[in-house]
């Protein structure tokens, strides 16, 4: 009881996009704090759901309602109900990878239909994630491995709800500099050395672009999240966003 992560008002904004209610019969109403809790210590630990203690109830019980509740899109709601207020002052973008513990391995379909791909550490995903000014996540993409983060970035950038982007340099590429100039934000990406079309650079406001990477910190100290265990997509993004959620509420 001492380890558990949610507060009384993370749990307050929660509570009403849960599925079910307590009223309810079965599992689907019953106990939803404790089920996030026990979503939660399964991300914290990187622990199998065979290994979920007894007191969170059957560990194929839990998991079942997991799966529910990632189908039904519940997670991302959450993370939406407790990240309101985002300054969008400037926003960030970086792109970290993570390694795919074998467990992660053998979805249906192969990896090719998931974000996983083969670089020179072996099966790896990457999270390319935005981030507002103060270094909470705003929204996300996967992809494989292998990929430049660049791939990823393209969904990030609609809606324009940002006044400048922070990026380091590998994000500067043409198609997303002219992208940021049609949209009227500000462009605050260190220049490749080849650039010739040069443009100021607000190397004061560059600073700031640690917070995205201090959320990369706080994100993988769920192991869940730092060596990916999900064999889908759909179920990892599930626990970035729950995570994220705490992370962003704390």
């Amino acid at each position: 009881m001492d380890r558990f992560i949610l507060t009384d008002a993370q749990w307050a904004k929660m509570e009403p996009l849960c599925l079910g209610k307590k009223t309810d019969r079965g599992r689907s109403g019953q106990d939803n704090r404790l089920f996030i809790e026990a979503v939660l210590w399964i991300a914290r630990t990187g622990s199998p759901w065979r290994d979920l203690p007894t007191y969170f109830g059957h560990w194929n019980s839990v998991y079942s309602r997991y799966s529910d509740w990632m189908k039904a899109g519940v997670f991302k709601r959450l993370f939406e109900a407790v990240s309101d207020e985002a300054d969008m002052e400037y926003a960030m973008i970086d792109g970290t990878v993570v390694r795919v513990h074998r467990h992660g391995q053998g979805a249906k379909g192969g990896p090719e239909n998931q974000a996983i791909g083969r670089s020179v550490t072996g099966w790896s995903t990457k999270i390319i994630a935005m981030t507002d000014a103060v270094g909470n996540l705003v929204r996300f993409t996967l992809v494989p491995g292998q990929h430049y983060d660049t791939v990823g970035v393209a969904p990030l950038l609609k809606p324009a709800d940002f006044g400048a982007l922070l990026a380091d340099k590998a994000f500067d590429v043409h198609w997303i500099v002219d992208a940021l100039r049609a949209q009227g934000a500000r462009v605050v990406i260190p220049q490749r050395r080849n650039r010739l079309d040069r443009r100021p650079f607000d190397g004061a406001l560059f600073k700031a672009r640690h917070l995205i990477e201090n959320f990369f910190c706080k994100l993988k100290e769920f192991k869940r999240i730092a060596m990916r265990s999900d064999k889908t997509d759909r179920s990892f993004a599930a626990m970035i966003y729950l995570t994220a959620a705490i992370i962003n509420s704390q």
